[in-house]
């Protein structure tokens, strides 16, 4: 019987999207599965020219086809648009998109529960000692359980989210604020 550390020296490990595989002498893969993290909030920006009902073109769309609109947000200058939007089905959204030729990017978006107006001091309190720029907010359509959510862009989203944990602040994923 040959010795299973020999066995072990000529294994490959190979990472592919994340998931580590390793192949034996026998070329049988072994698979590891990561810890999965929850899907981060998905944010759509939309870019379009600055004319009447092109809003009203792109909300009607989405809520026609089940894709509901949970926050938005608008940016307008004389001759164009972005639309920022969070829905509670990003796959639907997505595909409407691009049926309907809406020229988009999508992002990460921190979603936060605030309770109580007192709670958005406290909020910036815990970015500011942390020296995290926020680079623009917008609130939530309120949630079926009355709480407020405000949805960040942050400058480091990733520590954003551990200083935002570590002041006891709830943060939402994707799965969080979908029906």
């Amino acid at each position: 019987m040959r010795g299973d550390l020999s066995d072990v020296r000529r294994s490959k490990i190979l990472v592919r999207q994340g998931v580590a595989v390793a192949y034996c002498q026998a070329d049988m893969p072994a698979k590891t599965t990561p810890a999965r993290q929850p899907e981060a909030v998905t944010q759509f920006s939309v870019f379009t020219p600055n004319r009447l009902g092109r809003l009203h073109d792109l909300v009607g769309t989405l809520a026609a086809n089940g894709a509901h609109v949970l926050a938005l947000t608008v940016l307008d200058t004389t001759d164009s648009a972005v639309i920022r939007f969070v829905v509670d089905d990003p796959e639907r959204a997505r595909g409407l998109l691009i049926q309907h030729g809406f020229p988009f990017t999508e992002s990460q978006l921190l979603a936060v529960e605030v309770n109580s107006a007192t709670e958005l001091n406290r909020l910036m309190t815990a970015f500011l000692e942390a020296e995290l720029n926020i680079n623009y907010l917008y609130s939530f359509i309120p949630h079926p359980q009355g709480k407020s959510i405000l949805g960040l862009s942050m400058e480091d989203n990733e520590m954003a989210e551990e200083v935002l944990q570590r002041h006891q602040f709830r943060v939402l994923r994707q799965t969080d604020i979908s029906r």
